[in-house]
């Protein structure tokens, strides 16, 4: 069985008092691509930022490769070798495109350097078009292309995606989705949150569905598409 790289243990978050995570458990292994699902407000990126240190959870616990970081700095869990495309994409729009991906630039924890600058640019050419342009003056499809080659110069060995595509136009979003297939393909887990749960479905090997903060369903990709009763109670589809 493939390691464990990052693992919730019955996780309790709140926000003020509002209750928002209710002993959630989850897992993602080395290699694995994971579909974390579920309309809005019911608790994805709430978990997600709970096992990155950005929120911290009241009760449970969160391990990184077996090691305790639950409420650790984000900086530390970094350190282990995840990386976060949150929503809202966060670049540096003050700085040029060129910056913005050569700042965070570094070796894997095992020194690895598969995803290195021209790597990434080959990745993502319409980036390499716009190097000295400001992160400020790009589109919104270009911005979500330089988060996340942000996030691949660092080699992480997880890469986790908040909204992969929300509010891109459709040509730019199947563009994404291309990419995503090709880091899949090239062994780095993943975890993905997106409203399109056909194309989640169709690259996860595991999809985790959250409900009010629990989790309602949490199996092979393949078996959701046989849960119409799960996609329409709890996806909206």
């Amino acid at each position: 069985m493939a390691e464990a790289l990052l693992r919730a243990v019955d996780l309790h978050s709140y926000y003020g008092l509002s209750h928002v995570l209710r002993g959630v458990s989850f897992t993602v292994s080395g290699g694995e691509t994971i579909g974390l699902m579920g309309r809005n407000g019911m608790g994805k990126t709430t978990l997600i930022r709970s096992m990155l240190g950005h929120v911290k959870p009241r009760a449970g616990g969160v391990l990184v490769r077996g090691k305790p970081m639950t409420g650790a700095a984000p900086y530390l869990v970094a350190r282990e070798g995840i990386a976060y495309v949150p929503e809202g994409r966060g670049i540096f729009p003050n700085l040029s495109v060129r910056e913005n991906l050569l700042m965070p630039a570094r070796a894997g924890r095992d020194g690895r350097r598969d995803w290195d600058y021209q790597r990434v640019l080959a990745t993502f050419p319409r980036l390499s078009e716009r190097l000295n342009h400001g992160g400020g003056q790009l589109s919104g499809g270009e911005q979500q292309m330089l988060t996340i080659g942000r996030a691949l110069m660092t080699n992480p060995d997880l890469l986790i995606l908040d909204e992969a595509t929300e509010g891109l136009a459709p040509l730019i979003a199947r563009e994404i989705w291309h990419i995503l297939s090709e880091i899949r393909a090239s062994g780095m887990a993943t975890v993905i949150v997106d409203k399109n749960y056909r194309a989640v479905a169709s690259i996860a090997d595991r999809v985790v569905v959250l409900v009010k903060g629990r989790v309602v369903f949490d199996d092979d990709a393949r078996m959701l598409s046989g849960r119409g009763e799960t996609m329409q109670q709890h996806l909206g589809v």
